[in-house]
């Protein structure tokens, strides 16, 4: 079963984390997604950009809109996205507990409905 491990948190602004603390989470994400691939269950994993680089694409009534931002705002954003290949839900939960963003944000478990594998979806 593929699952997505979602990450929100609220972004911090320009300055506000030390170098070291991010580095320290380099190190932290580093590990992490090494224990995913050691046990072979990642399929694949990005952090994103603030959401302030987001364009948001909606088509609407015949028309098409583009839009600078974020959708909504929030104080939360979607920071990242593991997809994981695992057996059920609990492995997913556990695997989610071990996720360094965990620690300061929201590790969203969500099951996948389908995914397009070399040019087919699932199901």
């Amino acid at each position: 079963m593929r699952y997505a491990l979602l990450m929100h948190y609220r972004e911090p602004g320009e300055g506000e984390i030390s170098e070291e603390a991010i580095e320290e989470a380099k190190e932290a994400f580093g590990a992490y997604g090494r224990a995913l691939e050691s046990a072979g269950v990642l399929l694949s994993a990005d952090v994103l950009q603030p959401s302030a680089a987001t364009t948001t694409v909606t088509r609407r009534e015949g028309g098409l809109r583009v839009q600078d931002g974020p959708f909504a705002e929030t104080k939360d954003a979607l920071a990242g996205i593991f997809m994981l290949e695992v057996p059920d839900l609990d492995a997913a939960i556990g695997w989610a507990e071990k996720c360094p963003g965990a620690q300061w944000g929201m590790i969203e478990v969500r099951p996948s409905a389908t995914a397009l594998v070399k040019g087919a979806w699932s199901r």
